[in-house]
């Protein structure tokens, strides 16, 4: 979106005049966040989650290449060396803690990122690029996480490992070489652990690359905002600087503090124990469950008992599986309603709500034991999320009645019957009201 009310950037300091002659960064930085980048005004605090999945990024990147330099990728000495470097390197439990609870932290806020994308509909035109690279994002890394639990070696990483590497071998012809060529191997061993350990440090800067590209494309249509409204002037927007950097500091400092309550306090309570037992092909663990971000996929995965149309049930779950990620790429054609904010479509909201409800029942279903019970709630869980999107999502944006839209944003934020006077007092001058 091109922005003719934006403020061009002329620095006033010899240096910075220098720089910005022969590298232009400065103009650079302050029309991408500065007060050269106009954003709505009505942004609510689901907004932060952009940047705290950057900031999320981040420490992982930081925190994973000083693990990095400690951390042995052999079968033999894997599991050793994640003790060595809790016990014998200066401040290696922080750093180490920090990595395991950051990963839970990054998704949790990208898992929140995607519902106010849902909700408000940022995933509808012009923005369909940047949801569509969002999705890869996701993808890069839930790929990125699994590779990364693997490392510990311990007896869920080896069994996840051998679990969820196992389920290519259900794809037919093909699948058990590509098994054996993930692994390197016919169960997983030091090949596997020096592949993972590679891609898990390689794919966080691809990851990087990818939200480099997600940002740009954002900077294009602008920003979405709570009402669903396009910007219509000056009067809807304000500089990114100082009131979103600030509104964002503000959610950065929640953040850490919830970050380092879990790193301090409570360490492990978003691992699993039997993670701290050495690695042993020869005893599985009575209940073998992913981290806790995987748990409603898992729980698609395992709804699938029977053969159907001369498929196994377990490449029925696994495209399943696989297949309840891809619908996301597809949302943007799926949804063919005008109005984007689910605060004006109330039945897409209740249905929104649904849907929100029945992915954590996925969560659970996915971390409890199979019993003939929860395989039954799972697969009904299952049923309505492909539902909600095949079926349910068509038929709710052809038939529903949207409420009223406000005419723009400043209307949505003052009020309908505002007037002359609060207009010009947004525009800084405080007149009074006719």
């Amino acid at each position: 979106m091109s922005f003719p009310w934006a403020k061009h950037y002329e620095p006033k300091a010899p240096l910075m005049k220098w720089i910005d002659e022969r590298l232009p960064l400065p103009r650079f930085v302050y029309s991408a966040v500065g007060g050269g980048y106009p954003v709505p005004r009505n942004l609510n605090y689901f907004w932060n989650f952009g940047v705290l999945a950057g900031v999320a990024l981040m420490c992982q990147i930081v925190t994973g290449i000083v693990l990095a330099m400690h951390y042995a990728a052999n079968g033999a000495i894997a599991f050793d060396s994640v003790e060595h470097i809790m016990r014998d390197v200066n401040f290696g439990w922080l750093i180490r803690y920090a990595h395991a609870n950051g990963a839970s932290m990054f998704l949790l806020v990208v898992y929140i990122h995607i519902a106010r994308g849902l909700y408000y509909g940022s995933y509808k035109a012009p923005r369909e690029m940047i949801w569509l690279l969002g999705v890869v994002i996701f993808l890069l890394m839930m790929a990125t996480a699994f590779m990364g639990y693997v490392l510990p070696w311990g007896q869920m990483s080896f069994w996840g490992a051998q679990v969820i590497t196992g389920f290519f071998s259900a794809i037919p012809v093909v699948g058990e070489g590509i098994r054996i060529w993930l692994l390197g191997g016919y169960v997983p061993d030091n090949a596997a652990l020096n592949r993972f350990f590679s891609l898990h440090y390689l794919l966080p800067f691809v990851t990087l690359g990818v939200i480099v590209l997600h940002v740009w494309a954002l900077h294009i249509p602008g920003s979405n905002n709570p009402t669903g409204v396009d910007v219509k002037g000056e009067q809807d927007t304000v500089p990114f600087h100082p009131y979103y950097t600030a509104k964002d500091g503000f959610g950065i400092g929640v953040f850490m503090l919830i970050y380092c309550a879990f790193i301090f306090f409570m360490p492990n309570a978003l691992g699993h124990p039997d993670n701290y037992i050495p690695a042993n092909p020869l005893s599985t663990p009575a209940h073998i469950v992913p981290e806790w971000y995987f748990l409603p996929f898992y729980a698609i995965l395992k709804s699938f008992t029977a053969d159907f149309l001369f498929m196994p049930a377990k490449l029925w779950g696994v495209l399943a599986m696989f297949g309840s990620i891809l619908l996301l790429f597809f949302l943007p054609w799926l949804d063919t309603s005008p109005v984007r904010s689910a605060n004006y479509r109330p039945t897409y909201r209740i249905f929104l709500i649904v849907l929100l409800v029945d992915v954590l029942v996925l969560g659970y279903i996915g971390g409890a034991e199979a019993t003939v019970r929860n395989v039954i709630v799972g697969q009904i869980a299952t049923a309505y999320y492909f539902a909600h999107f095949l079926l349910i999502l068509p038929i709710v944006s052809a038939m529903e009645r949207p409420r009223p839209l406000p005419n723009s944003i400043t209307e949505a934020v003052l009020g309908k019957h505002h007037g002359r006077g609060s207009a010009d007092l947004t525009a800084g001058n405080a007149v009074p009201a006719e």
